[in-house]
């Protein structure tokens, strides 16, 4: 396809983006062109537009922007054989090798070689969009838009939750960002028989309320292990989630993990966390799993599972704001400020 399209680019080394003309991407024989029709803003999109530390040592501008969308095949290369023409689509945005032993083993989510895109590619903030076939996933058409955009992150959540039994236990949930909101409705719908919501922002804090959370904590002005650990008859919590990167919210985890409890850690501190091995880990005999985006492809199957079964319903309150792709700097310092869930985009 021929022509010019608009996209968000990340053009220079230091804070904000562009809203800029570029040529429609040109395809290879292993890929497919996709019309963007709704595209989500993530946590990785903020810290490239803020332009953080993780940022600075991992874009190389320029670069588009995005990675969670849902949109149209308008193209396929002349490889590609499981996608056709009109599909309404998605994608898997790790990029992976299939020849590291990861990949081998049936743990391509944390490949050796992994490309991701909308960081080491080109993304989704844009009307049009390249992915090669073996990312790309086919989407029921009877989805909403807004909804078939965040799988990816939705995904995220799905793989936290689910890595280890969840029916009948007492649930803490560490950071009410986009990821951990989504936390709330599965733990619900799936048989959590308590759910901590533990957020620092009002906004979030009444949204994680609305979503289900059993009770919810301000951890800047209440006792968090006290409150979890009465409520629990001093037990502590079975399963902690930390969706926050907070090296304060973690160790506090520890103290008011249950024993043989699991902790699942999908947030990213900035620096090391000093935790107390002997007392909170060991001598407690509890499961810490580290979390990196979704199996593949798995947690996908999960997912669409998980909307065909009636947790869209549940999960609508999440999405927030919507705005024209034009107007992507609204949706950034909402973001930036906590005063939303998830923001979706529109080219």
């Amino acid at each position: 396809m021929e022509g010019y399209m608009i996209a968000v680019v990340k053009q220079h080394p230091k804070e904000g983006a562009d809203i800029i003309k570029k040529e429609i991407p040109k395809i290879g024989p292993d890929e497919v062109l996709i019309k963007v029709k709704a595209t989500s803003i993530c946590g990785t999109d903020v810290h490239i537009y803020v332009w953080n530390e993780w940022a600075k040592s991992r874009i190389k501008p320029p670069k588009i922007m995005g990675h969670e969308f849902v949109g149209e095949v308008v193209e396929i290369g002349e490889n590609v054989t499981s996608i056709k023409v009109g599909d309404l689509v998605s994608a898997e945005t790790h990029i992976v090798c299939g020849k590291c032993k990861a990949c081998r083993t049936g743990n391509a989510h944390i490949c050796e070689n992994t490309l991701i895109l909308g960081v080491d590619t080109d993304g989704a903030f844009a009307e049009y969009f390249k992915v090669p076939e073996s990312n790309v996933w086919l989407n029921d058409k009877d989805i909403p838009l807004e909804l078939l955009s965040i799988q990816e992150p939705l995904g995220n959540a799905v793989h936290t939750v689910f890595s280890g039994e969840i029916v009948g236990k007492t649930v803490a949930v560490v950071g009410c960002g986009p990821i951990g909101m989504m936390a709330i409705p599965l733990l619900k719908t799936t048989g959590a028989s308590a759910i901590f919501a533990i957020e620092p922002v009002e906004y979030r804090m009444e949204l994680a309320h609305k979503l289900g959370a059993t009770r919810v904590i301000n951890p800047l002005e209440e006792d968090v292990v006290n409150i979890i650990k009465s409520e629990t008859e001093g037990y502590g919590a079975d399963v902690v989630l930390d969706f926050s990167g907070s090296p304060t919210a973690i160790r506090q985890g520890l103290k008011y993990i249950a024993k043989g409890g699991r902790m699942s850690i999908l947030g990213l501190p900035d620096n090391e966390v000093p935790i107390d091995i002997t007392n909170d880990v060991v001598f407690k005999g509890i499961t810490i799993n580290g979390i990196t985006g979704r199996r593949m492809y798995d947690t996908w199957y999960k997912v669409k599972g998980l909307l065909r079964s009636g947790l869209k319903e549940a999960l609508k309150p999440i999405i927030t704001h919507t705005f024209p792709l034009s107007e992507y700097e609204k949706g950034m310092e909402l973001m930036i400020k906590g005063q939303c869930g998830k923001v979706v985009l529109y080219p």
